[in-house]
């Protein structure tokens, strides 16, 4: 999935840097971050709380196959879980991009 996530993006125009498994350090610069939030043992959803409480500005999306499909930025979920969008897996290359433009805008 991460792999995916950079071509796509990558493709479109946006740096990526794609972090390892088990990194919650994100740079500095960081326009945005992508978590899938429901990883085995919810490693996501604790790796999310620790980026959010270090770069609090820094705006997030969550992905994660327990959203159900059509939820959006103004979701309960995303107001939930803190984080400006939420895609459903499986999603399309259109969905990602169009989370990511609503979020950011297009790349620069």
């Amino acid at each position: 999935m991460r792999e995916l996530l950079v071509e796509w993006l990558s493709a479109e125009g946006y740096s990526v840097r794609a972090a390892a498994p088990g990194d919650a350090q994100v740079p500095n610069n960081a326009d945005l971050v992508i978590f899938d939030v429901y990883m085995p043992r919810r490693e996501g959803a604790s790796r999310l709380r620790t980026v959010k409480a270090a770069y609090p500005e820094t705006p997030l999306i969550a992905i994660s196959g327990h959203f159900r499909s059509g939820l959006g930025g103004s979701s309960t979920a995303a107001e939930a879980l803190g984080v400006r969008q939420v895609i459903a897996k499986p999603f399309t290359r259109r969905d990602l991009l169009a989370a990511v433009h609503g979020v950011i805008g297009p790349a620069h």
